[in-house]
């Protein structure tokens, strides 16, 4: 079973490097499983319908972070896990009920998948030492100072979880500074209706000070 299991993640790890694997066409039949595939597996943690619970598990249902999420972080989320916090590995669950389960998420938010144009956007640029104050002053506040989330006692995740990092491009974690994600604790720090109102140079210094929590 663990030789099994150990060649669908080498295998399912392939695909998705290489770009290569699309959640397919979504159908009735594959949300309708995949909600109980949700319920039966993901449900205890991240709540009915996806929601999400403050310092527990945070909300798969959010429309801000499906617009950004491709199917790549999303399928090899699932499949991997967050080494170091709660989040387990499915990947014995296989590839299609792991896709029947992102199918269900997106069912969840009408929103455009924006993940494409986000994730081409260019690498952050900046100066770590500054982006430690900023992180410092209103980051770690709910992300706990490391970047330790709850771990940490914090409402928020674990941003300096070094396999959330790996998967997170920059262009991701800069929407969801500027943006936020409605209906939780997790608030924009960009304009003038932003918490702290960072530009955009800022919020790049504290993206490079976030990738060096993973080191």
């Amino acid at each position: 079973m663990i030789k099994h299991r150990t060649l669908f993640t080498a295998l399912f790890g392939i695909a998705l490097a290489s770009g290569g694997l699309q959640v397919s066409a979504a159908s009735n039949s594959d949300a309708t499983e995949g909600k109980r595939l949700f319920d039966q597996n993901c449900q205890f943690c991240h709540q009915a319908d996806a929601i999400g619970k403050p310092g527990f598990a945070p909300s798969l249902s959010n429309p801000e972070l499906l617009s950004i999420s491709s199917d790549k972080f999303l399928l090899s989320t699932i499949r991997d896990g967050r080494l170091g916090t709660a989040m387990m590995p499915f990947a014995h669950l296989g590839r299609t009920k792991i896709e029947q389960i992102v199918i269900y998420l997106r069912s969840l938010s009408d929103v455009p998948n924006r993940s494409k144009e986000v994730d081409a956007q260019q690498d952050a640029h900046g100066d770590p030492r500054l982006g430690k104050t900023w992180f410092d002053y209103i980051c770690s506040t709910c992300h706990g100072k490391n970047g330790d989330g709850y771990l940490a006692g914090g409402t928020g995740t674990a941003l300096g979880n070094k396999s959330f990092l790996a998967i997170a491009s920059d262009g991701f974690l800069r929407e969801t500074i500027k943006y936020g994600r409605s209906n939780t604790r997790m608030l924009g720090f960009s304009g003038s209706a932003g918490l702290a109102n960072l530009s955009d140079r800022e919020i790049d210094d504290v993206i490079v000070y976030m990738r060096t929590l993973a080191k």
